[in-house]
Order: C-alpha cells, then sequence, then structure tokens
C-alpha cells in the first residue's frame, strides 16, 4: 500500500515538473538577434524589419560617399555610381577584390571624350583620388562612344565589371592587365589585350587642337602623366566598372538585393532597438 501511495505521489510530482520544463526550454530557445536575445516570433518579426532596414542602410552609405567625396560636383551621375557600388560589394563576396585596398574605379563612357570621365575612389575614406580623362576604342565612335563589343580585333570598348590584375612594360610603358567578369562584355579582355596604359592622344591640349581625344584599339587609354600613379594606386584586384549608353547591358553583378545582404555581412550591421 505504502509502494503504491509512494508511486502515486512520484507521479503527481513529475506532472507538475513539466510545464516548468517546458517554460524553462522555451527560455532557452530564445535567439541572438543583433546582439540582444529574444523569441522566435519577435526574431522573425526583426529578420523582416531589418531586411528593409539593411537596404535603407545601403542607400544611406551609397549616398554618404557620393556626398562626402564630391561626386555630385565632379559631375559623377548618381545612379552610375550606385551601380557601380553594387557591383563591388557582389565582386567582393566572392573574394577576387583585395581585402587591402577599397578602390573603386569608374568610366562613364556615355560622356564625351573630351569630358574628364573617370573617377577613382577611396570607399573607405569616402574620397575622392583621381578625376581624368580617358579614351575609347576606334570602333567605338568619335566623341562618343554609342558601340561595344568584347570581339577580337573590334577595336571597340567593352563595358562592364572588371577586376584589376597584373602589370607589364610594353610598348605604351608601364601597363596593366585587366581581368572582365561579366560574360558576353568583357570576358576577351585578356585575349585582346585590352589593358590600362597611358597615350599621349589623352590630354587636355589633344582635345584644344582636335576637338576630341584620340582612341585606343579597345583600351582605356590615360593620360601619360598620371599612368604610373593610377596604376600603382589600382593595381591588385581592385574593381574597375566601365558604364555605356547601351540598353542590352546585363550583369550577374547587378542584383542589389545580394549586394546589400554582402554590405550587411561586411560588418554593416544594422541594430535593432528592443
Amino acid at each position: 500500500m505504502k509502494k503504491h501511495s509512494f508511486g502515486a505521489i512520484f507521479t503527481l510530482l513529475l506532472i507538475a515538473a513539466i510545464p516548468a520544463i517546458s517554460w524553462v526550454s522555451a527560455n532557452e530557445s530564445h535567439l541572438k538577434f543583433f546582439g540582444t536575445s529574444v523569441d522566435e516570433g519577435a526574431a522573425r518579426t526583426l529578420t523582416n524589419a531589418n531586411t528593409n532596414s539593411g537596404t535603407e542602410l545601403f542607400v544611406q552609405h551609397v549616398n554618404s560617399i557620393y556626398d562626402q567625396a564630391g561626386l555630385a560636383e565632379s559631375g559623377l551621375d548618381q545612379d552610375v555610381f550606385k551601380k557601380a557600388l553594387v557591383g563591388y560589394y557582389n565582386l567582393k563576396k566572392t573574394q577576387l577584390l583585395s581585402t587591402q585596398k577599397a578602390i573603386l574605379t569608374i568610366i562613364d563612357f556615355s560622356r564625351k571624350s573630351s569630358q574628364k570621365r573617370l573617377w577613382i575612389i577611396d570607399l573607405e575614406k569616402s574620397k575622392l583620388l583621381f578625376h581624368t580623362l580617358v579614351a575609347h576604342g576606334q570602333g567605338s565612335g568619335l566623341d562618343m562612344a554609342t558601340r561595344f563589343s568584347n570581339q577580337a580585333n573590334s577595336h571597340q570598348s567593352s563595358l562592364g565589371f572588371y577586376v584589376t590584375s597584373d602589370t607589364y612594360q610594353g610598348k605604351h610603358g608601364l601597363s596593366m592587365r585587366l581581368e572582365g567578369m561579366d560574360k558576353g562584355f568583357n570576358t576577351n579582355a585578356k585575349d585582346r589585350a585590352v589593358v590600362i596604359h597611358g597615350a599621349d592622344y589623352v590630354s587636355e591640349s589633344f582635345v584644344n587642337t582636335h576637338g576630341r581625344l584620340g582612341r585606343s584599339h579597345g583600351c582605356p587609354a590615360l593620360p601619360a602623366d598620371l599612368t604610373k600613379t593610377i596604376i600603382n594606386t589600382i593595381k591588385g584586384q581592385t574593381c574597375l566598372f566601365i558604364n555605356g549608353s547601351v540598353a542590352d547591358y546585363k550583369s550577374n553583378y547587378l542584383d542589389q538585393n545580394i549586394a546589400v545582404s554582402n554590405f550587411i555581412s561586411s560588418g554593416n550591421t544594422v541594430q535593432a532597438s528592443i
């Protein structure tokens, strides 16, 4: 009889303990979200909220660099800069870019060759390092570049994202190879010998005489007196984006949602207030 009583008492105690055990388990299942402990439902809500916040933070980041570097005053279109920065963060995630340099080079071939249409920006310092002339290919047009190609012997410029590669001494002096990243648009850059080099026909004096720059065989040619300094600044796996006025250009590196995710995962987190 005593044995039965003891068993019944034990069973009652066990039943009474189950809610307490469940309560502890529920509390232990709380998630760490941006450094704060919240339950699963709240975490899902915050995840949705911070997806939007991440996009807003990225846009603020774009605007901040654009303003601090004085890019509007230099004539760089804000949408072109945003496209370039989206590509930069997507390329950065692939680990193709240097971890030592946060340098972005932009060439906008929708502008005349007589205008300064190359920008080099230090993203970490939000600083414009260079703003200068750059030539397009003979096959792309006279003062305006309107045709672009990835084909050998086209003598046309190629649009899209590039990663700067190694340097060498060639017929134009110090030069730098480029790795084209956009399939169908610039991936033949190395085979075509599309490189960064200097040229005498890229100068204000040439523009004053001819009304436009001279043209290359497809290379983005620089002013001869700036070539060495610019190459040494952007060499070694930094991002170069060449923009142009064409409707058919597309790139796997222009997905803003992926760029925002990569931007946040790079350490630019949104702190949630609870």
